[in-house]
């Protein structure tokens, strides 16, 4: 009676555990970044216990234009906005290598314009759906590869085309003439590499989406579309950030309360422990010491190389305060944006994206984007050598 009693018990934890086991392997699965990057910061608060100091890692206006941007992106996908777009660049341009090349020139606009993760938030969504709807998901890492890469490479040219940029920018008051002349040489062989690669990696396949008759709400699109130009007036400082925190779920509240259940929390958490992991890092001396030794002897290629390890906007912001060579510590936190999947955080939302709407598929994904990445990364960096910066 005992032995039967004692092996219902067993059976009963094996089952518990088993019944906490696979949800939690579930999760860890579907936020893989989100849970490194917790751990990350985990382990540095033991060398950084927890102060007041915390609260200056955290970069709000950021967390605030991406919850943004988020919101009302998932209220456009509801009124179907991006798969009305996708099936207009399809029948404008009609093959798979014209449209990719489309798509990644859109991302590369979008990213001197309204900053790099934004415009991945943006128009990732819609790579997604013309290949989905055209039965060509065949080039789909590759489509999110090049417009990770064109969003990360595109926005080096301008001030405000990323934060690292941002940042700099005012930190050492670089005139705007010589901002885009130490910048033109390695955006222009960007340009010509991300072209290069469309062109040979993509056929020039046929794309047909099937006939459809379909209308967009006028009031709701004028009303999405509004919101997005809020949330990209924010992303430009021509509006307070808190306007949209209050504003944006505010409308969408009433009008679409789906579109906040959407937002994708866990890529916000990733940043935010991101945040801390970078903040902490800085703190540390033994980590300064040796930052500050090496660059000293070569600050572009120490500058890329810190962004593989620690990001390129936590790089600018460390390094800055060891160097006053900002032309290559300009030109190293913007071509270390390519590389490894924490070289930019922008490269975290494509990943994020792509782990979405391809479960199963990460490992496939990190080795095509590792190769791509890194060949960028050796070429650009080449380069630079080369012209002595």
């Amino acid at each position: 009676m005992h032995t039967i009693t004692a092996r219902q018990t067993h059976h009963k934890d094996i089952g518990l555990k088993e019944a906490i086991a696979k949800p939690v392997a579930a999760f860890v699965k579907k936020n893989t970044v989100m849970v490194i990057a917790f751990l990350a910061a985990a382990i540095t608060t033991t060398f950084v216990p927890i102060d007041a100091q915390y609260l200056g890692y955290f970069d709000f206006k950021t967390l605030t234009c991406l919850f943004c941007v988020l919101a009302v992106v998932c209220a456009l996908k509801d009124i179907r906005f991006f798969y009305m777009l996708a099936r207009r660049i399809v029948h404008l341009f009609r093959n798979a290598r014209l449209s990719i090349l489309a798509l990644v020139y859109i991302t590369f606009i979008g990213s001197m314009l309204i900053a790099n993760d934004m415009a991945l938030l943006t128009f990732l969504p819609l790579g997604y759906l013309v290949l989905a709807t055209t039965g060509k998901e065949k080039y789909m890492p590759f489509t999110f590869i090049m417009q990770n890469i064109a969003a990360n490479l595109g926005g080096m040219l301008t001030p405000f085309g990323n934060p690292q940029n941002l940042y700099l920018y005012t930190k050492f008051s670089i005139p705007n003439a010589e901002f885009v002349s130490i910048m033109a040489p390695p955006f222009a062989l960007a340009v010509a590499l991300i072209t290069a690669s469309c062109l040979i990696f993509v056929k020039p396949d046929a794309l047909e989406v099937p006939d459809e008759e379909i209308s967009l709400p006028p009031l709701r699109t004028t009303l999405y579309l509004a919101l997005f130009a809020l949330a990209i007036a924010i992303v430009f400082r021509g509006i307070p950030y808190w306007i949209g925190l209050v504003v944006i779920p505010l409308v969408l509240l009433f009008a679409d309360r789906k579109a906040l259940l959407e937002v994708d929390y866990p890529l916000l958490l990733t940043f935010v422990f991101f945040f801390i992991f970078a903040g902490n890092m800085g703190r540390i001396d033994a980590v300064r010491s040796f930052f500050s030794s090496l660059l000293e002897k070569d600050t572009l290629t120490f500058s890329t190389l810190s962004c593989q390890a620690i990001s390129n906007v936590p790089s600018a912001i460390l390094l800055s305060q060891f160097t006053d060579n900002y032309r290559a510590l300009l030109v190293g936190v913007n071509i270390g944006g390519v590389g490894t999947l924490i070289a930019s955080l922008a490269s975290l939302i494509t990943f994020r994206e792509y782990a979405k709407h391809n479960p199963g598929k990460a490992g496939s994904y990190i080795a095509q984007f590792s190769a791509f990445n890194f060949s960028f990364l050796f070429v650009l960096l080449a380069f630079m050598k080369a012209l002595g910066v």
